[in-house]
């Protein structure tokens, strides 16, 4: 079966209900993979990209998840999240957390993971600053997880494996400001055993992002391929794209080969939106030199989605007590009219009555 990046991209919109459905936040297709929170307030944005009706919903909960990212995930998931994201392996959770910081203590693997998970489970018993729980944790894990802050001068536990372990440790995240304050997840469980269901991740991946190969999944878990090929999901339709190798989950098949339109839509997407998360980025965005204005090591902008392409990037910023100013970079020419809705959208989900667009080449 062979399709072009047209018709992929046109899927990817389909899938991830960008035509904005009339649901509640807690039926959205990309609630299955999580909608990662970076900068705070991202999700909220995403969700709003995807909905009429009103972004916040109890029914969801901020909690370190994939790549020990913030993400917003259905609550009623959270205990088969944890499992499903728990390592399938010693080499699988040494590659989640391989740093420079503690290049031989993540040769510990799992045990690594499982300290820290337990340690997390044991210290979050009620509201607490993010510092106050990394100081209590740093002091119940194995010292080869541990580093020396100079700033702090003291020995402080990987935030790479602190993260990671969030979830498992049924630990959400209540941020206010600069300030997170992390919490016990109401009900929560105890640190999984071992890993369950690991190919859910993957399959959802494959659905939102998709088609999509191996290598691409390895890149948003944060692990090898070789240890993705290990939850690798069965049910799955090898496609073509533009000739290269990749596979979607096969209930997708249909919707894929019926999205042979771009549908005609302007949405304003926010950094880490999920639409953004996909691996296969010269799939996305071919132009190579726009890649470092889309996808920068710190501070992202966020994205402007025109009939499937991005067609530019965006950064809003309050102007006074009642003004967004929502700053654009366009590649493309863009339609006024859908452009000024979007970012009057935002507006009022920041707390804003009034909107300026500005050009950023004038």
């Amino acid at each position: 079966m062979n399709v072009d990046r047209l018709q992929v991209l046109a899927y990817r919109v389909a899938a991830q209900q960008l035509d904005r459905p009339d649901l509640p936040p807690a039926r959205l297709a990309v609630l299955d993979l999580g909608v990662q929170d970076t900068p705070y307030g991202s999700a909220r944005l995403a969700v709003s990209a995807r909905t009429t009706a009103d972004p916040d919903d109890d029914a969801l909960t901020l909690v370190w998840s994939t790549r020990g990212a913030p993400h917003l995930h259905r609550t009623a998931d959270l205990p088969a999240l944890a499992a499903a994201l728990w390592p399938v392996s010693d080499a699988d959770a040494t590659a989640r957390i391989a740093t420079t910081q503690i290049r031989e203590g993540a040769k510990l693997g799992l045990t690594a993971f499982r300290a820290a998970a337990k340690a997390m489970h044991e210290v979050v018993t009620r509201p607490m600053t993010k510092g106050e729980v990394s100081t209590a944790v740093s002091a119940l894990v194995p010292e080869g997880v541990t580093y020396w802050c100079r700033g702090c001068n003291a020995q402080h536990i990987s935030g790479a494996l602190f993260q990671q372990v969030g979830l498992a440790g049924g630990v959400r995240l209540a941020p206010k400001g600069s300030a997170t304050t992390l919490a016990p997840i109401p009900g929560r469980r105890d640190v999984p055993a071992h890993s369950v269901a690991a190919d859910s991740v993957i399959t959802a991946y494959l659905k939102l992002l998709g088609p999509a190969t191996p290598a691409e999944a390895a890149k948003f878990m944060g692990t090898t391929p070789t240890e993705v090929k290990r939850m690798w999901p069965k049910d799955l339709a090898e496609i073509r794209v533009d000739g290269r190798r990749a596979w979607l989950p096969a209930d997708q098949v249909d919707l894929l080969l019926d999205a042979t339109r771009r549908p005609p839509l302007l949405r304003l997407l926010p950094p880490s939106d999920p639409y953004l998360q996909a691996r296969d980025r010269t799939l996305l965005v071919p132009d190579k030199s726009r890649h470092a204005e889309i996808w920068r090591m710190l501070g992202n902008p966020g994205a402007v989605l025109l009939d499937g392409e991005i067609a530019g990037v965006w950064r809003a910023k309050t102007a006074g007590k009642n003004t967004l100013d929502v700053t654009v970079t366009a590649f493309e020419p863009l339609p006024q009219e859908p452009l000024e809705a979007e970012a009057s959208r935002i507006a009022t989900l920041r707390g804003a009555h009034n909107v300026r667009i500005l050009d950023a080449k004038t």
